[in-house]
């Protein structure tokens, strides 16, 4: 019973349907259930993936794995602002007989730039997987795709527990050992979890119009405060984005240098690449974006984050990108 109202609860902040939502170990293996599970479930009609140059790294491995078992798998380029054009997915759709499956982002994990889900979906005619880690909770989830993975500590929830969406008549089929009692691996096994998630999800839905308005101003102006430091890239799209999320380049700086100084002075931000943060590997999704690879930061809102914390922010981060020029030289 707990679980059934965790489920619906989850569902409504959602705007799904109770019997399209089962809980997962985790956002990562929700997003492999929903990757591969899509793919098996239409093996009869091709084992052909396609996904955005930008998506998570749990999108690429799934991917690699696919391609291990002797699936194909095409990546689509981006533009500037780290979005995949409707267009070019369809050609890419165009180019075998063989069914596709498309994953596509609802929004990047690293740069906020929201992407086409139902344009591409419709252009395609395609079953479309949708990473909606990054945005679920925060933002509506768009229309068009049969299924979908979020992750409920991206929404405040606890670490630990993922949540996977399958659209009813989707042809979906579990691709790994499953329990006979249920389709879903680990469904109903931690009602803690579930229950903590859908709870924090409530919260964070009842009060996102206002914490958005405020984060994405907050945003604007730090986009703008950043832009005025000399040999700097504000990348992703100025409006059609995450409204929390900004990320910058700064030419002829380490960007881990950068995290260390600000860390110095009270301010936790990230640099590499959030899609694979367990390495010092330059970020994928900015160099499919033809954007600066290093020297950049990565910084996330807080609910409570204020004007002020971002006013102090922008007068520490030319002082520190100075000094850092200035010690290696430049």
């Amino acid at each position: 019973m707990l679980l059934d109202n965790a489920r619906e609860a989850t569902a409504e902040a959602l705007g799904v349907r109770s019997d399209e939502v089962s809980f997962t170990a985790s956002g990562t293996h929700a997003v492999h259930l929903g990757v591969l599970g899509l793919l098996a479930g239409h093996a009869r009609r091709g084992r052909r993936l396609l996904t955005s140059a930008v998506e998570h790294s749990a999108v690429l491995h799934a991917g690699v794995w696919h391609h291990g078992q002797g699936g194909s798998v095409d990546t689509l380029p981006v533009d500037v602002l780290g979005r995949l054009a409707p267009q070019t997915a369809a050609r890419a759709v165009s180019w075998s007989d063989e069914l596709a499956v498309v994953a596509v982002q609802s929004a990047n994990h690293e740069v906020g730039t929201l992407q086409p889900v139902a344009d591409i979906a419709e252009a395609t005619g395609a079953p479309v997987f949708m990473d909606a880690c990054a945005s679920a909770g925060r933002l509506p989830l768009p229309e068009g795709w049969a299924a979908a993975a979020a992750s409920a500590h991206k929404w405040g929830g606890p670490p630990g527990l993922g949540v996977l969406l399958v659209r009813k008549g989707t042809r979906w089929r579990n691709p790994f050992p499953a329990d006979s009692m249920d389709q879903f691996p680990l469904d109903g096994e931690n009602v803690p979890l579930a229950l903590a998630s859908a709870a924090a999800l409530q919260a964070v839905v009842a009060e996102r119009d206002e914490v958005n308005r405020r984060q994405s101003a907050l945003v604007d102006r730090l986009r703008a405060g950043v832009a005025r430091i000399p040999d700097t890239e504000v990348v992703g799209d100025p409006v059609d984005r995450l409204p929390h999320l900004v990320t910058f380049s700064f030419l002829y700086v380490d960007g881990e240098a950068i995290v260390t100084e600000l860390d110095r002075r009270g301010f936790a931000v990230a640099s590499g690449s959030a899609c694979t943060a367990s390495t010092l590997e330059p970020s994928h999704v900015l160099a499919a974006m033809g954007a600066l690879t290093h020297g950049n930061v990565r910084v996330s809102l807080a609910r409570d984050t204020t004007e002020d914390d971002v006013d102090r922010l922008l007068a520490a981060l030319p002082e520190v990108v100075a000094r850092i020029r200035e010690d290696a030289g430049l």
